[in-house]
This record gives structure tokens, sequence and C-alpha cells, in this order.
């Protein structure tokens, strides 16, 4: 069966784009401190690499086996990243500022479950309402447009905060209360 390079270039190609989507789902794992779940996927990726280097180091004459290699290997970066997108695992952190200060954002965005802190603020244009809000990253684009629903015109920057401590609603949200 390996000796059709057709199905050797298919084999190679599958099986690199399957161990770099491993990679990059364990290397965010890695840095979301999920150490043991990282580890786990970490001995299914090393056996996936052996066997596609494998291949590829055991027909090194054949230069469309190498190629598929490095195409797989690029293609598995984006499979990655879109597997990564939709587990969205995490939270984020949104600073919004707005010149709506006379609008109750605040309650509306708490309303939905989003934690909220805000506060007044000044700006070149004058008076304006800052707010800090925090929300797991599967609910960040709701998020966005809600914002933008609620005033187009606002100021929007997001982070991913590295750690997070106390507060009521870390507390709701651990406990499954919040976007239910």
């Amino acid at each position: 069966m390996l000796e059709n390079s057709f199905i050797m270039v298919a084999i190679i190609l599958i099986i690199n784009i399957v161990y770099v989507s491993f990679f990059t789902i364990r290397m965010i794992l890695t840095l979301k401190g999920q150490r043991y779940l990282a580890a786990s996927l970490s001995m299914i990726e090393v056996v996936i690499y052996v066997l596609g280097l494998g291949l590829v180091l055991n027909n090194l004459n054949h230069i469309q086996n190498l190629v598929a290699y490095a195409v797989g290997y690029g293609v598995g970066v984006i499979v990655g990243m879109k597997i990564e997108e939709k587990l969205a695992l995490g939270y984020i952190t949104v600073n919004v500022i707005t010149g709506e200060s006379d609008k109750d954002l605040p309650k509306l965005l708490r309303e939905k479950g989003y934690g909220v802190t805000d506060w007044s603020a000044h700006g070149l244009e004058g008076n304006r309402m800052a707010m800090q809000i925090l929300t797991p990253r599967k609910f960040e684009l709701k998020l966005y447009e809600t914002i933008k629903t609620l005033d187009p015109r606002a100021f929007i920057i997001s982070y991913e905060p590295k750690s997070i401590h106390g507060g009521f609603w870390v507390k709701s949200v651990k406990r499954g209360k919040l976007f239910s």
C-alpha cells in the first residue's frame, strides 16, 4: 500500500495535519494552565510525529513526500487554530470607552450576564464612561455585537487576562450560573 506514491503523500499530509493540530492545541492548553490534559495530548502527539517523520525520512528520495510534510505542517497550524477558536478556552477582558455616559450601558450589560466595572473618565472630547468587562472567550463576539448595537461609536480594546482571582462574577461563572 505504501508503495503507491499518491497514497504515501496523502498519508504524510494527513499525519502532519493531525500532528501539528495536536501540537497547537497542546501549546494553548499549556498556556492556559491545563498541564495534565496537555501532557496527555503530548503523548499522542509524539507518536503521530514519529510515524510521520519516519515515513518522510525513510523515503527522502521522493521530493513529494517532503513537500507533503511541509504542506501538512502549514495546514495543521491553520486547523489547530480553528479548533482552538471553537474551544475558546479562558476569559477575555474588554475595555470600553463610550461617550454615551447618559445611557445605562453597564446595567444593560450586567443584565445580559457580563461582569462590568464602570467609572467616569475624561477624554479629548469631554466626559466619557469607561467600562471593564469580563466574559468567557466563547461569548467574546456576542459581547462585541452587543456593545456595537448599544453604542456604535464605542472604543473597544480587548485582552486575555493571565490570571483572575476573587469577585462574585468569577465564582458565578465557575458554578455555571451565568450565560445559561
